[in-house]
């Protein structure tokens, strides 16, 4: 019998505290939370290594650190409401449950977000509600959004989605720039998303989301 528990206080003390992730309810989150949970059955062993973890072609589940240095930056408060686009099995969408006034998590694939939903109940994330539908567009009919974060990594973003975002909201986006990805935290001010660095991270590019192919004659 695996002990997921005490693998999951050993990525916590080896990943994220580490990482300069030291805020309570990150911490909290990421030891109550069981990863497990929200991986496919063939990777569960895979569930806390220090990597981003492979569910389909352009798709993964963040590793760890990022998930919490983007908690981190994002602040997220107990009277917010959060955007998750690319949720997958849901872990993200979990974590932010337990920060967050609600959470709605995006995702394309119906028997993916079946999955998701199994999981988030046997956990108690009753504050979590799954959309199916395209990752570009979101889920404007729950919006606007207080905070949103994407799951992957970003060559273009849509404005679709910048748009659902409140006036003095935010976003956490990990821009593919190069080898080493990019993570940025965009502020809405104004209408207009200012944009500051916050750390370096990496993943696939989410499908649709790549760089939109320009034609010079």
């Amino acid at each position: 019998m695996t002990d997921f528990a005490t693998r999951r206080t050993f990525m916590v003390d080896t990943q994220i505290r580490p990482s300069d992730v030291t805020k309570f309810p990150i911490i909290d989150a990421m030891l109550s939370v069981p990863r497990e949970t929200f991986v496919p059955a063939d990777k569960i062993e895979a569930a806390y290594v220090g990597d981003n973890i492979e569910i389909a072609p352009g798709r993964v589940i963040l590793d760890p650190r990022t998930i919490a240095k983007m908690l981190d930056v994002l602040d997220i408060r107990d009277d917010e409401l959060v955007l998750d686009i690319g949720c997958a099995y849901g872990y993200f969408s979990a974590l932010i449950a337990r920060m967050a006034e609600a959470v709605i998590a995006v995702d394309e694939d119906e028997s993916v977000l079946e999955d998701a939903q199994a999981a988030l109940s046997e956990i108690g994330a009753d504050n979590v509600i799954l959309h199916q539908g395209s990752l570009l567009a979101g889920a404007t009919e729950h919006g606007p959004y207080d905070v949103a974060v994407i799951e992957g990594a970003v060559e273009h973003l849509p404005t679709t989605l910048l748009d659902q975002i409140k006036d003095g909201g935010r976003i956490a986006c990990l821009f593919a720039e190069g080898a080493l990805g990019v993570v940025r935290i965009g502020y809405k001010i104004d209408g207009q998303v200012n944009w500051r660095f916050a750390f370096n991270a990496g993943a696939p590019v989410l499908p649709g989301f790549e760089q939109e192919e320009t034609f010079s004659f």
